[in-house]
């Protein structure tokens, strides 16, 4: 189960409502399996249906991580207009397979929905989420 504080949770959905209608992105940094800091970044595709991590600034981000002894905890993306659930696209972009794969749906800005997955070998998994 991942557990994610109230707070981190926050930043989660004022990136994901200040990039709207464009896909917002970011990575989830995690000390033995807690979330310890949230990374809001930029989607260098600045599309309302894709994501693309900037290199360079996700280069500098893991830099900082391994210098704090933080591990990747999560891949977090919103979807503008769909359900909190991984496209075919973000199938095919799943690298990480010991990361969550954080999915917002903000189809209902007043209440943006976040579910957590694994993506493996193409499979998808859903995770207990607790926020709080």
């Amino acid at each position: 189960m991942l557990r994610i504080p109230e707070s981190l949770y926050r930043e989660m959905v004022e990136h994901g409502l200040r990039e709207f209608p464009n896909e917002a992105c970011g990575v989830l940094a995690g000390r033995d399996g807690v979330p310890v800091r949230f990374f809001a970044m930029r989607n260098l595709d600045a599309s309302p249906v894709s994501y693309r991590l900037d290199p360079k600034e996700q280069l500098r981000v893991f830099d900082l991580m391994d210098e704090e002894g933080w591990d990747l905890l999560g891949i977090f993306h919103t979807h503008t207009h769909s359900e909190a659930y991984p496209s075919e696209t973000d199938l095919r972009l799943a690298f990480y397979p010991d990361a969550y794969y954080l999915v917002m749906s903000l189809s209902d800005r007043e209440r943006p929905e976040l579910r957590a997955f694994r993506i493996t070998d193409g499979e998808i998994t859903e995770e207990e989420l607790e926020i709080g």
